[in-house]
């Protein structure tokens, strides 16, 4: 499976996302590009279960003012190296896809909205493997890795002060930002928010888990 790079857009987004602040980005969204589903392995379609913009507009409560970011609708994971080399190595995988979701990633879906008066930004994202095991696996990796970076000292800084479930990871940042991920069968769900009551990325993922088989 090959991994590539959306356009630098994503910079500024992960840099909202890991350091709390937020701007709006001009221009018009884009079509997804071809991911890494073709030959996929999956028994689930990540396209079923992905929230589309009404919906999200309607969760937000952020109506016609919330957009998709430009380039920020991809389905292939995406590392940004020159900012985890900045980064503390316990914390790089924050700008890692490849490490939070792994190598064995079967279909990828992310996109990421943002809502200008507010200075809101939130994504939804969803990785599917070929089997329940394997997507297992990359959820307990995944919750090493918030574990490791927590427990460092500017872990704070990156991922707050996490809590780590059995079937969820939730980090939540002072500055207002966070993640959530959780495994349904062979899914592997995000949701990253800043400038949002917890309530949205809740029911954001409370929708897409719905639409997950099993």
């Amino acid at each position: 499976m090959r991994f590539s790079t959306r356009p630098s857009a994503i910079w500024c987004v992960a840099a909202m996302l890991a350091a709390g602040c937020s701007t709006t980005v001009g221009g018009l969204g884009m079509r997804a590009a071809p991911g890494v589903d073709e030959d996929s392995r999956s028994p689930v379609d990540v396209e079923t279960v992905m929230l589309d913009q009404s919906q999200m507009r309607a969760i937000t409560g952020a109506g016609d003012d919330l957009t998709v970011i430009p380039t920020m609708d991809g389905k292939l994971p995406v590392d940004i190296d020159q900012l985890a080399q900045t980064t503390p190595p316990e914390c790089r995988w924050i700008f890692q896809e490849t490490r939070i979701f792994g190598r064995e990633v079967e279909e990828f879906h992310k996109t990421t909205f943002q809502n200008p008066p507010a200075g809101g930004l939130i994504s939804e994202g969803a990785a599917a493997y070929r089997d329940p095991g394997t997507a297992r696996n990359a959820f307990d990796r995944l919750a090493g890795l918030v574990d490791g970076c927590g427990s460092t000292a500017l872990g704070t800084m990156f991922v707050g002060v996490p809590t780590v479930l059995p079937d969820s990871v939730r980090t939540r940042q002072d500055s207002g930002c966070g993640r959530d991920y959780r495994i349904k069968n062979v899914v592997l769900v995000e949701v990253t928010m800043c400038r949002f009551p917890d309530s949205v990325p809740d029911i954001v993922m409370a929708n897409i888990l719905a639409k997950v088989p099993g």
